[in-house]
């Protein structure tokens, strides 16, 4: 089957997490879950991509919540041989002195126009492997700081090598987020000129030919986030691959900032949003970073509902998203009702099931399921009960929420916690359902089944989000705080609602704001006699959004701006 993929030249994607289908889970949230995108729009588009990443056979974890709402972690095991098929070309890289051994499974994603693509798994879990070598690629994000360089050792370095081993052809090479940084290390190595032909000073690596095969795309704009390692553990995992003054000169003097390396071996560096562009441009001054803001996959996102009247009024949206800005002129009122409806009816279906909790279906549902940890702020929304229950009192709505927290971070996990004593404070007022286990399918069923998608991060640290790209296919308009992709798709009252002003974040002032947007403009516009002004914002969600910030579009920017040079 590999034969088909190495006919001709590809570009190589590498990524730690990708999200596939429901049933893999080597996936924790948006990056993996814009990387299946990403390769999902490649196949469609028919672009020439391999995506590289790790098995990860034990999963993220399958959440669960206790009594007293604490996240309860449990195994999310699943075996690759049911999904994938395994290659016979094994690599090798050294670790702590051992030879470690790779293998890879094969996934061919099946694109929604026919097309496909390969996806290579590597895994470490071979018998030839020390015990403690066959579990570097288990465990999504797992462990300590030494599991996970090792992991990333695996995924640049393994992962580079077996693309040639399986005869790839490799064109340039696209590293989504820093994870694979140290593909390019294995690049420079490639491309090292001969001792003989290298003057006293001079570098012995072919920097500028690295350079130019490498893309770069960030999605962090905290500092914190970028993974870096002490040279001392390098020194200990990796000693001797590339001598330490050069790797310092290309990853930083104090320590081994993957972000920097990244940065420093590729040409095309692009943020995911505008936004986040020129916060990455004060992080890393002296480095030119592009934009391209991120999109979703028109067909894996859009519910069954609204597919079906998108086909039968604009044929070939799935294709050319941007067909659906005709959404307007060329679909009733009442069939986009008619669509929601149904979608919400799916919804209320699947929380009355995982929750035991029974919705309203003519009451409006606001949803907020992402991440949960500190920067997201899901507890915003419930900084003051009490005038929450007076904006119900007035204009009844209800509430849908989901979201894993990583589980080292405690802050996260309380968070949770924190946001079930508000359920059961507002018991009575407000109904409220926290969704346990946010996946693939939960995502999509709350994107299309509640009235308006919410996300409130703290300014300026949403790198792009794509939460509310997928509700805007579904007809769902968004109430966010102005950051991220929100800044280039919020259009007031056209497409959905802003909360908060200023560039900087004020918890109690972007309450106010919040409740205020709720209490004044959203709640009684849904609540109006006259359905019609609702229903205007939704077409102008899905023409003015949907249109634009899908993944064909960005794969579409991709190929001209960084993969064809």
């Amino acid at each position: 089957m590999i034969k088909e993929f190495i006919r001709e030249p590809r570009i190589a994607y590498f990524s730690m997490e990708i999200a596939l289908r429901n049933e893999i889970p080597t996936y924790s949230g948006g990056l993996g879950v814009l990387a299946g995108d990403t390769v999902r729009s490649a196949a469609d588009l028919e672009l020439p991509l391999v995506a590289v990443t790790l098995v990860s056979r034990c999963g993220y974890f399958r959440q669960e919540i206790d009594e007293t709402g604490r996240q309860v972690e449990r195994p999310d095991a699943w075996e690759p041989a049911h999904h994938a098929m395994p290659m016979d070309a094994k690599v090798a890289v050294t670790m702590e002195g051992r030879t470690v051994w790779i293998s890879a499974w094969l996934y061919v994603l099946e694109g929604h126009m026919n097309g496909r693509q390969p996806v290579l798994l590597l895994d470490t879990d071979l018998p030839e492997n020390d015990p403690r070598d066959r579990e570097i690629t288990h465990y999504l994000y797992g462990g300590d700081e030494r599991y996970r360089l090792k992991q990333e050792i695996v995924l640049g370095i393994g992962g580079n090598r077996m693309l040639q081993a399986l005869g790839f052809e490799i064109e340039r090479y696209h590293l989504n987020e820093g994870h694979s940084a140290f593909l390019a290390l294995e690049l420079l190595l490639r491309h090292a000129y001969s001792p003989e032909d290298v003057r006293p000073g001079e570098s012995p690596y072919d920097i500028p030919r690295v350079r130019e095969q490498c893309i770069f795309t960030t999605h962090t704009p905290v500092e914190a986030g970028h993974d870096r390692f002490s040279y001392e553990l390098w020194q200990q995992v990796e000693d001797g691959y590339v001598d330490l003054p050069t790797l310092k000169r290309l990853a930083g003097d104090t320590d081994l900032n993957m972000t920097r390396l990244a940065l420093n071996l590729s040409e095309h560096v692009n943020g995911v949003a505008k936004r986040h562009a020129e916060v990455s441009r004060r992080m890393f001054p002296g480095y030119r970073v592009k934009a391209i803001t991120n999109g979703v996959h028109p067909h894996f996102w859009t519910c069954e509902s609204f597919a079906r009247l998108y086909d039968t009024h604009l044929t070939g949206w799935c294709h050319e998203p941007e067909l659906l800005r005709r959404v307007d002129c060329c679909i009733a009122e009442e069939a986009i009702w008619a669509a929601h409806q149904e979608a919400k009816e799916k919804m209320v279906a699947l929380v009355q099931e995982r929750c035991g909790v029974t919705l309203d279906l003519h009451l409006p549902v606001l949803g907020f399921a992402r991440r949960m940890t500190a920067y997201k702020r899901p507890d915003l929304l419930f900084s003051d009960l009490e005038r929450l229950k007076q904006i119900a009192a007035r204009h009844p709505f209800q509430i849908v929420l989901a979201g894993k927290a990583h589980p080292r971070d405690e802050g996260g996990k309380r968070l949770i916690e924190i946001l079930h004593g508000h359920i059961r404070a507002l018991a009575g007022t407000v109904t409220v359902a926290y969704v346990p286990n946010y996946d693939l399918e939960v995502a999509l069923a709350l994107v299309s089944g509640v009235d308006v998608w919410l996300n409130t991060p703290l300014r300026p640290l949403e790198a792009s989000g794509t939460s509310g790209m997928k509700a805007a296919f579904n007809g769902v308009p968004s109430l966010s705080v102005m950051d991220g992709w929100w800044l280039e798709g919020c259009v007031e009252g056209v497409t959905g609602w802003a909360v908060g002003e200023g560039s900087e974040a004020d918890n109690d002032r972007d309450a106010r704001s919040l409740y205020d947007k709720l209490e004044q403009v959203v709640l009684p516009l849904y609540h109006a006699r006259e359905r019609s002004a609702w229903i205007a914002v939704m077409k102008g969600a899905i023409s003015l959004n949907a249109s634009y910030f899908n993944s064909h579009r960005m794969m579409r920017r991709y190929a001209t701006e960084a993969y064809i040079r």
